[in-house]
């Protein structure tokens, strides 16, 4: 394996949050960094050492533009994305299909493009930056859950596709982060919605369950671990006591895992 002095990562979303983080660690391990905004220019904290490209994954010009730039990709983290939350009924049909380009096929289109200069370096790091709720699904969150459930699965299927070229693909899902992203969440309920009291009590616990979550640095550390794994797993979960509730996942029926997601979050 190559010096990791000599390798490149792409981290998307390195703004702030998990992605600032991850580009902060990676600096340190010793890559050469580029981290993506969609304003590099209003970047209010910059990590030293990267180096910020400009990428609006839900525009195919952007998209190809940031992997030029960027040039040999060793590693790519596939982090930006939107939370989203509002009942199936009422999500407008032109921001659930905002989210799907931001979350799913803008990262995608950036996979495709690095795909080919790892494969003929025959080494490569792709890592999807997930949601413990694709695991465990929970009511008013339906696009996001499938549009984090849509990336792990990319992840999980192109795994067998290039690992003969040297090339390691997972999906790391985080459980409640505490990154200020409640506060950043785009919501839809309609006035007089039928379902405003069960959004509410789910709203309040989520962001209760986020204010007290694990911090970025936390799921960076998972990130980095993954990125050098010899041989990374298809998934690392991280926070939210994962090891118990993964294990809970297995032993028991699929009804009563959603129960318990459900009433975790006030619902019944």
């Amino acid at each position: 394996m190559q010096n990791t002095t000599r390798r490149t990562a792409l981290v998307t979303g390195a703004s702030s949050g998990i992605g600032r983080a991850v580009a902060a660690d990676l600096v340190r391990r010793g890559y050469r960094v580029y981290g993506t905004s969609r304003r590099p220019e209003a970047v209010t904290e910059p990590v030293a050492g990267v180096e910020y490209l400009a990428l609006d994954l839900t525009d195919e010009a952007s998209i190809v533009a940031c992997a030029r730039a960027a040039g040999e990709v060793d590693v790519l983290v596939n982090n930006a994305g939107e939370s989203q939350s509002g009942p199936l009924e009422e999500l407008p049909v032109d921001a659930l299909e905002r989210l799907f380009r931001l979350n799913v096929f803008g990262a995608v289109r950036l996979t495709q493009l690095v795909l080919p200069g790892m494969r003929e370096r025959r080494y490569g790091r792709v890592i999807m930056v997930g949601s413990m709720l694709a695991s465990f699904p929970l009511a008013h969150r339906s696009s996001y859950v499938a549009s984090k459930a849509a990336i792990k699965g990319f992840a999980n299927a192109l795994r067998r596709e290039v690992s003969p070229y040297g090339i390691g693909v997972a999906t790391v899902e985080p459980g409640s982060i505490n990154t200020g992203i409640s506060e950043r969440r785009t919501q839809y309920l309609r006035d007089g919605s039928p379902y405003t009291d069960d959004y509410r009590t789910m709203l309040a616990a989520l962001n209760a369950n986020e204010a007290s979550g694990i911090p970025a640095e936390t799921v960076a550390r998972t990130v980095l671990r993954a990125v050098e794994d010899v041989r990374p797993r298809p998934l690392y979960a991280v926070g939210s006591n994962a090891p118990l509730v993964f294990a809970l996942r297995r032993l028991l029926p699929r009804s009563v895992i959603l129960d318990i997601v459900a009433r975790r979050h006030g619902l019944r």
